[in-house]
């Protein structure tokens, strides 16, 4: 199961659709604090994670994923694709840092790449 954490409904819904048709499971979360909770009763293979959310920003997540000892692949999508932006991703931790509008090979390459062997294609219900 890959986690999408994105507080847009529409980026949301579009990035869950390329991950669904290449035969992924994705469970999807509107904000940093959801998913964070989440992990409580469940644990994604990898995440695709947006920079900029309220409440708490996808660094905020990347942070927390590191302070509560979750060693999740993430990767990161981001309007805001700076090489700062993309340097403090990195540093936090992120196997990738694609800019949006997302290029569908390229965040599969990514997922790919994030989950290695682990992250399998699932069966879709």
């Amino acid at each position: 199961m890959i986690a999408l954490v994105h507080d847009d409904v529409h980026v949301r819904h579009a990035i869950a659709r390329v991950l669904r048709s290449a035969g992924y499971g994705v469970s999807e979360y509107v904000s940093g604090p959801d998913f964070l909770e989440s992990l409580t009763h469940r644990r994604p293979k990898c995440v695709v994670l947006d920079v900029r959310m309220p409440v708490l920003d996808g660094f905020g997540v990347q942070e927390a994923l590191a302070r509560s000892g979750h060693n999740i692949p993430v990767i990161v999508v981001t309007g805001d694709h700076t090489a700062e932006n993309g340097a403090r991703a990195t540093k936090l931790g992120a196997v990738s840092c694609l800019p949006k509008p997302v290029n569908s090979d390229h965040l599969l390459a990514a997922v790919r790449e994030a989950c290695g062997p682990v992250c399998d294609q699932e069966p879709t219900t």
